[in-house]
């Protein structure tokens, strides 16, 4: 049964506001999971049918980025960050992991105008924040206008926007008026944890974590480790676990040692030689995190000579050697692509995926016209991923003549330099967002929004394109292709970035740990995680 109420086929994204009562008495009649209830997906089982889960315990986690507070909003590839949101806070509504058909969380019912433009949802009425504040309307009010405060940064700051009212007056029931269709709106409800507005200034400053979530915050020892513990007033069910800590690891080797010794029972970051090792040797899988696909990318400031002219922009996508990028750092998890939607995405197009493959010939002729082209900067992330990346690009790009400079950045650096539209020439990193509703691409994402993105390109074209795919309810309507189809030109044209390819994050877990599980935007879930040894 679906936790999702539709009040017809043709509108995926339109839900009839039902009671609790009536989804009760579906429930006794299916034996489905109940639709005001929190969803356990999970992975496969680790548990003899029949098996009680057992309780206990403490999931340790190696990560290799720290929590950074100051963007807690801004949903970075961070799993720190991912973690605190996505188990001390709630969501509205949650995305299963291979679909975009919205499921019920802290909303357990909605219903959307047939004009797009009004929204309301039923809320539930025993939630209560850690502190022991009750959850209410005026909850998701303050959230979703803290997400277009300027001063948090969140890529979500646009569409948080058209929501131009806000009817509290029930505490259990929220109604948004916006001031124009805006398709993505679901998105929004799926990543925004819900914020209480008394405590948010400790949350921006790292001292307080007051969510609804199933974990609460217990402490933060910057880059060294963040502890959580179960929330034993959970109004869902209560986690299986007693807490969930996140270990700093900066080093890939340290991290490495540290799964291997038993010091940690998860790894994300680990680079994909490294974790098919660990699991070759034995105890220890590998999931890759299927529905939560990330993009490596190559970002261009097209302010910056001489990739202001648009030939040495196509040299650059044209002598990019993708397939070995992808085969050797990613070891085939993950595929080479022009553009950035997975496979899976309705703004996927076979045709012109794959538009710049490798071809020297071809770069070499383009460089040849432009005359001789300066040394020019590239930042990427200080790990050694990342590193092989940029050295794999810079031997690329040496082939066709072109010549950078690489300089490793540190994370915060990074997030900073791409909010700002401040590096001073090249790039190299991963983007969000093409997993998820493809609208959201152009009008949220950093590297891609439409009216300010980290390039610096501002086309009006491409501005009318991004903002006549947001405006359509169903996003795999006829309409909605075209519309996409418009945004892939324009990519493809422009090239004020390079994608690389579709890539998979792979997290290597200990063989006890049980139930793992991710959101759509590749956030560690811990709700239904277990430990076989406690």
């Amino acid at each position: 049964m679906s936790s999702r109420f539709r009040t017809s086929t043709a509108h995926p994204r339109r839900g009839l506001l039902v009671s609790a009562v009536v989804a009760a008495l579906v429930v006794l009649a299916t034996g489905c999971t109940s639709a005001v209830g929190l969803q356990r997906s999970g992975t496969e089982s680790l548990l003899q049918p029949g098996e009680n889960v057992p309780t206990g315990g403490t999931a340790r986690i190696g990560v290799g980025a720290d929590l950074i507070p100051a963007t807690f909003l801004s949903l970075g590839n961070n799993p720190t960050n991912g973690g605190v949101s996505a188990n001390v806070f709630d969501t509205l509504v949650q995305y299963p992991h291979g679909s975009l058909e919205p499921e019920p969380r802290l909303a357990t019912s909605w219903q959307l105008s047939d004009d797009g433009r009004r929204l309301e949802l039923a809320l539930r009425d025993d939630v209560r924040f850690h502190n022991g504040k009750e959850f209410t309307s005026r909850d998701v009010e303050f959230t979703l206008r803290t997400y277009t405060d300027p001063s948090w940064n969140a890529q979500f700051r646009r569409t948080a926007a058209t929501i131009a009212a806000f009817d509290t007056s029930d505490p259990h029931r929220i109604v948004l008026t916006l001031s124009q269709p805006t398709g993505n709106i679901f998105d929004l409800l799926a990543v925004a944890p819900i914020l209480d507005g008394d405590t948010v200034d400790g949350l921006k400053e790292g001292r307080v974590f007051n969510g609804t979530g199933p974990f609460t915050f217990v402490s933060w020892q910057p880059k060294v480790a963040l502890s959580l513990a179960r929330n034993a007033d959970y109004w869902g069910e209560p986690p299986h676990l007693d807490g969930v800590t996140f270990t700093v690891v900066s080093d890939d080797q340290a991290l490495v040692t540290k799964l291997r010794t038993g010091q940690i029972d998860a790894a994300y970051d680990l680079p994909s030689l490294d974790a098919e090792l660990a699991v070759s040797r034995g105890g220890f899988r590998s999931h890759v995190l299927e529905g939560a696909e990330s993009d490596q990318y190559i970002g261009i400031n097209v302010s910056a000579p001489p990739l202001t002219d648009v030939r040495v922009r196509q040299a650059i996508a044209y002598a990019i050697d993708r397939d070995r990028i992808l085969a050797d750092v990613y070891r085939g998890k993950g595929y080479a692509s022009s553009l950035p939607w997975p496979r899976t995405s309705p703004a996927y197009d076979e045709q012109t995926a794959n538009t710049y493959g490798r071809d020297v010939e071809r770069a070499r002729a383009l460089v040849a016209q432009i005359g001789d082209v300066p040394t020019i900067p590239l930042n990427y992330p200080a790990d050694r991923t990342s590193r092989i990346i940029a050295e794999i690009i810079q031997a690329n790009l040496r082939d066709v003549g072109i010549d950078v400079d690489l300089i490793p950045t540190d994370a915060a650096q990074m997030t900073s330099l791409l909010v700002a539209g401040q590096f001073p020439g090249l790039w190299v990193t991963q983007h969000g967002f093409a997993q998820m509703t493809p609208s959201t691409l152009a009008v949220a994402a950093f590297p891609f929004n439409a009216v300010k993105n980290a390039s610096n390109f501002l086309d009006p074209e491409y501005q009318s394109h991004a903002v006549a795919a947001w405006q359509q309810q169903d996003p795999a309507s006829p309409a909605a292709i075209d519309a996409y189809r418009a945004l892939n030109a324009d990519l493809l044209e422009s090239l004020f970035l390079v994608e690389i390819g579709v890539v998979q994050t792979e997290v290597v877990v200990s063989t006890d740990l049980g139930g793992f599980d991710w959101s759509r935007t590749n956030d560690p879930r811990f709700d239904s995680t277990y430990l076989l040894r406690t």
